[in-house]
């Protein structure tokens, strides 16, 4: 019998993270199903290691409760904002948990993700939420937008031929 594949995908971010969880046969697309999706936030104002120590402590409980099978990340490039260096943090911690974890893992860009799951790699984030939801066959789009962009990744490994 061919086993389920479970993947997580993970929207980095120090503020909120993004999670979601999706299940299905590999070759049966009709089997495939929202396991879980939500959100890991952290509160402005908050020294940065007790931000970071959260995602780490939460993190690791959602892989925990989830046990993926491979883990999708948002693959970071460099954005001129004055965040990116506190995004760069939060994914460190997000690397190192995978790792502590033993826990394989892709990476996609933000243009990769549109390609796979809205057809162009320009699509704006509406026809990517919409498309979400019509593959995982969601009454509605998924929110927060994290939550829905960290599915939106764990689609598109879903999408991905095996390698090898």
């Amino acid at each position: 019998m061919t086993k389920t594949k479970r993947i997580l995908g993970l929207d980095p971010g120090l503020a909120t993270l993004g999670f979601g969880a999706i299940e299905g046969l590999p070759q049966d697309p009709e089997t495939l199903q929202v396991l879980d999706f939500g959100v890991i936030k952290t509160t402005a104002g908050t020294p940065l290691g007790d931000r970071l120590a959260t995602i780490y402590d939460d993190l690791t409980t959602v892989i925990q409760q989830v046990q993926p099978d491979v883990v999708i990340l948002e693959k970071f490039f460099f954005y001129r904002m004055s965040s990116t260096i506190l995004v760069a943090q939060a994914r460190g911690v997000i690397v190192l948990v995978l790792a502590q974890q033993t826990m394989p893992f892709l990476e996609f860009t933000p243009a990769q993700v549109k390609q796979a799951i809205a057809g162009y790699g320009n699509a704006d984030k509406r026809a990517v939420q919409e498309a979400v939801a019509r593959e995982l066959n969601l009454t509605c789009i998924p929110k927060p937008d994290d939550a829905a962009d960290a599915l939106a990744l764990a689609l598109t490994g879903w999408f991905q031929p095996p390698s090898g």
